[in-house]
């Protein structure tokens, strides 16, 4: 039986229904948050939580249940399920109300689930490298919110796919902001660059991991933006995301970063993370 987390309680996935007044459903008023399963393990979930936290406080909404509660029955929930190597996809949503754009009274109840799914990691993407195009970035102001309005990022992602691309690198006049579901990074001169945490990308956890290990490996890291001409003429350029890791870029709207085949310091950053995942 798959289980499923619904509202507090562990439940099979035939008995779990959405109502059609559900506010995630029909305006996307909720947030969520997608954990990496390493051994049966949840990896960084307490920097998870505290993410979905601040979301669910910038856009006015109560978690119902602590943190340390939620860390507690997401583990149960991929024991429960016997989950090697995957992913749990937890949602909160504002609750069921009759449809009306602002917020439902009080005593409306938020709507929280989660499962879990088998993942495999993307071991040989990682090695070769992938292919990236530039698009314009035109989603909204709020894109540190991790909220359930991603139909920028989707058009995003499927523009890249119908290009043949594994993700699309977004801009706004030029300045280069985040992945449709990932960081950007450059290596330039042995120098890491990557968008500052501002309202306009997600401040993603393994990104943050990332500069930690810049640090640890005593890599000169810069929270700066950089330009699509910087990224074209890189020397590495990378992606980060729970599912996609350290994710090397090798072209860019077919042109080769550098020599166009994983570079040396993203490798290296690539063993570090690696380090991390065995040390769950």
């Amino acid at each position: 039986m798959t289980w499923i987390y619904h509202n507090g309680e562990f439940k099979s996935r035939d008995t779990i229904h959405v109502d059609i007044e559900d506010r995630g459903y029909q305006f996307g008023d909720g947030i969520y948050e997608v954990f990496r399963i390493y051994d049966q393990q949840l990896f960084e979930v307490d920097a998870h939580l505290q993410r979905l936290e601040r979301s669910a406080n910038e856009i006015k909404m109560h978690l119902p249940v602590s943190r340390d509660t939620l860390a507690r029955d997401m583990h149960e929930l991929v024991q429960r399920n016997d989950i090697l190597n995957g992913i749990v996809y937890l949602q909160v949503t504002r609750g069921v109300a009759a449809r009306y754009h602002g917020f439902p009274s009080s005593d409306v109840p938020t709507q929280m689930v989660a499962y879990v799914k088998n993942m495999p990691r993307p071991t040989e993407d990682m090695q070769q490298g992938v292919n990236a195009i530039l698009i314009d970035d035109s989603r909204w102001l709020r894109c540190d919110i991790k909220s359930l309005n991603l139909l920028g990022n989707v058009l995003a992602k499927q523009t890249a796919s119908e290009h043949g691309a594994f993700e699309a690198i977004q801009h706004r006049d030029g300045t280069v902001t985040e992945g449709s579901s990932s960081n950007v990074f450059m290596i330039q001169n042995g120098k890491v660059y990557t968008h500052p945490a501002t309202n306009l990308i997600l401040n993603g956890i393994t990104r943050l991991k990332v500069l930690k290990l810049c640090q640890q490996l005593q890599l000169e890291v810069y929270e700066k933006s950089f330009s699509t001409e910087e990224i074209l003429d890189a020397d590495e350029v990378f992606i980060t995301s729970t599912t996609s890791e350290i994710m090397p870029i090798k072209r860019v709207n077919d042109q080769d970063i550098g020599p166009g085949i994983p570079g040396p310091l993203t490798v290296k950053l690539q063993e570090a993370f690696e380090k991390e995942i065995q040390a769950v």
